[in-house]
């Protein structure tokens, strides 16, 4: 992969996870009716008495996934976002979180991706409601290597991991790493302001930091590709320099990384946390792009409401 080549995560989300699946026998795919929009298509032909299609029934999946575990496979079970999610959330706290059960939920067009479908396929409280069931990790990987990175990463971690994908193609941004879970980085040094970013917002305010550079704004960026556990040292070392923190995320402003971010800093005088994301309402629909811009999350927007605060 090079630096600006954009590809499509789901297809490199099943790439990684068939590749490792094709070498350890104990992993096993679940799907709810989209085993071939998750990137499923491969190992479905190549093993299909490790795939396993559930039909629309999430709640099912999940409890399926958590028996296999306890037999000692390492379920993927990967379906839209808000199914995944909002649907069987009483079954992901009991079954999964409350059981510690070695299981992979995968949120595919994830944020606002699916556009054109409107509030019932937008996924825009994952973070907040997983991240509140004890144990669980959520990821959100920032680019497609980092999404291989962060697949082997959640395989090879004993525990119940949450990670979400969008759905439009996004570019690479780094050279592929290993994927540390609970570890942001910086992106950009600066000394006058902190911004934070995670998944699809990566893009966006790395493009936002050059802008507010080139008028003489200083910005510490931090790339946060866990959610949860917050990588706490990292985010108040940055404060401390600066004292000023924005946050920016493809989620509503309310319950996810910015409440995390804020709940981090809240002992830390002379420290304010500005979030940007989407506001707590039923977004609206349309062509993805346009709908960035128009809650004021593409490059534009964001250098914009950070100068405006």
């Amino acid at each position: 992969m090079k630096i600006g080549e954009t590809y499509d995560p789901r297809k490199e989300f099943g790439k990684a996870v068939t590749e490792i699946a094709m070498e350890n026998d104990a992993v096993v795919l679940l799907s709810a009716d989209s085993g071939k929009s998750s990137g499923f298509g491969t190992f479905m032909e190549a093993c299909p008495q490790r795939y396993f299609e559930c039909g629309i029934m999430e709640q099912y999946a999940i409890g399926m996934a958590s028996g296999m575990a306890t037999a000692g496979n390492i379920p993927v079970f990967c379906a839209i976002a808000p199914f995944v999610t909002c649907r069987p959330y009483e079954m992901f706290r009991n079954d999964l979180g409350y059981m510690r059960q070695n299981v992979k939920v995968v949120g595919r067009n994830s944020g606002i991706t699916y556009s054109d479908l409107g509030a019932t396929h937008q996924s825009l409280e994952d973070f907040a409601i997983i991240r509140m069931i004890p144990g669980v990790v959520v990821l959100a990987p920032q680019d497609p290597a980092e999404i291989r990175a962060a697949v082997k990463a959640m395989i090879d971690y004993e525990g119940p991991v949450y990670m979400r994908i969008g759905n439009p193609k996004i570019p690479v941004l780094f050279e592929e790493k290993p994927f540390t879970i609970g570890k942001g980085q910086q992106l950009n040094a600066g000394t006058d302001i902190t911004l934070i970013s995670t998944g699809s917002m990566t893009g966006p305010a790395l493009e936002a930091v050059k802008q507010l550079e080139a008028q003489g704004i200083s910005v510490d960026h931090l790339g946060m590709p866990t959610v949860c556990p917050l990588d706490t040292e990292l985010v108040r070392a940055s404060a401390a320099k600066t004292h000023k923190v924005y946050t920016v995320e493809e989620h509503y402003v309310d319950g996810g990384l910015g409440t995390l971010v804020t709940e981090c800093l809240s002992d830390m005088a002379d420290t304010t946390v500005h979030r940007m994301g989407i506001p707590k309402g039923y977004a609206t629909s349309g062509e993805y792009q346009e709908i960035l811009s128009y809650y004021g999350l593409d490059a534009e927007g964001i250098t914009r409401r950070i100068l405006e605060a």
